[in-house]
């Protein structure tokens, strides 16, 4: 009874909802969490507000190209004459929301076969792996191309891709913890009491390795952001009319010879984002796992 008394308190402080003690520590968090999530709320708001916000339509020619900074356009336009704000307001709801969809789904493919792995051991495992073994020796970026232009370039087919190539690294990272958990004590009481696996995996295991997840999410956010982008700069991505920031860049490229910092928005939004993503889930990470408790 000890046991299992331990694994579902264990269970519930890592599983339950946001509590006033995370209140607090947001409250105390450090100048570069809150830095972080300014611009993370930033961005989501950008994300969802952008038909209203906008000063012009996603796709809509409104001057000459290549117009210069004025006030009619406060960021110029782009090589067709499109407002480049506009361009850059749409671009942050099509990449992230892009991005956001295929981490989510990379999770929910890579986590629960990781945790599988772990809990049915013998021939799944092993299959499993070595299966995830072979696809992670294959660079991720050339075969998201290969597999891109198999199924083609939507934007569905591309969060499938993304998702199920990001998922490999997930897997990985599930089945390391979940294995760390499958030895202990209250996992073999549950397992005499008759539970199933999938009782396992989701009242047991998950809630136990929630916090190294979550970090791991928003790192994997932000690979997936840059490798959306990379493949939109390549054209292999998000394609145009669609605003993205990757596929801004490329077409806009021309400018950097004349001394226009344009084409560098865009790819300075990613890198804000980046940057925001990752001080979030360093404090979120400290948080959790209690490393820096008496800072």
């Amino acid at each position: 009874m000890t046991v299992l008394a331990r694994g579902s308190a264990v269970s519930s402080a890592t599983g339950g909802r946001l509590s006033p003690k995370w209140l607090k520590a947001l409250a105390a968090a450090p100048l570069s969490a809150k830095l972080g999530l300014f611009i993370v709320i930033f961005y989501v708001g950008l994300a969802l507000l952008a038909p209203w916000i906008s000063p012009y339509g996603e796709a809509e020619i409104v001057g000459p190209q290549f117009s210069a900074w004025s006030s009619e356009f406060l960021l110029g336009t782009d090589n067709l004459g499109r407002d480049m704000l506009t361009r850059l307001i749409f671009g942050a709801r099509n990449t992230v929301g892009i991005a956001f969809a295929a981490t989510l789904l990379a999770f929910a493919v890579g986590g629960t076969l990781g945790i599988f792995s772990a809990v049915a051991g013998g021939w799944p495992d092993h299959l499993l792996s070595r299966t995830v073994d072979v696809l992670m020796a294959i660079p991720q970026l050339i075969f998201s191309m290969f597999l891109l232009t198999i199924f083609g370039m939507s934007i569905p087919v591309l969060i499938v891709v993304i998702a199920l190539v990001d998922s490999t690294r997930v897997f990985r990272l599930a089945r390391a913890l979940a294995m760390n958990v499958t030895v202990m004590d209250y996992i073999d009481v549950a397992r005499l009491r008759g539970e199933s696996w999938l009782w396992i995996m989701r009242r047991e295991i998950l809630p136990n390795i929630l916090s190294p997840l979550v970090a791991e999410f928003g790192l994997r956010f932000c690979f997936v952001f840059l490798m959306i982008s990379a493949l939109s700069f390549l054209g292999l991505g998000i394609q145009p009319p669609t605003a993205d920031w990757g596929s801004m860049v490329r077409d806009n490229a021309t400018l950097i010879t004349y001394g226009d910092i344009s084409p560098l928005l865009p790819a300075a939004a990613i890198a804000v984002l980046t940057i925001g993503i990752n001080y979030v889930v360093d404090w979120f990470l400290d948080k959790s796992s209690g490393l820096r408790e008496g800072q």
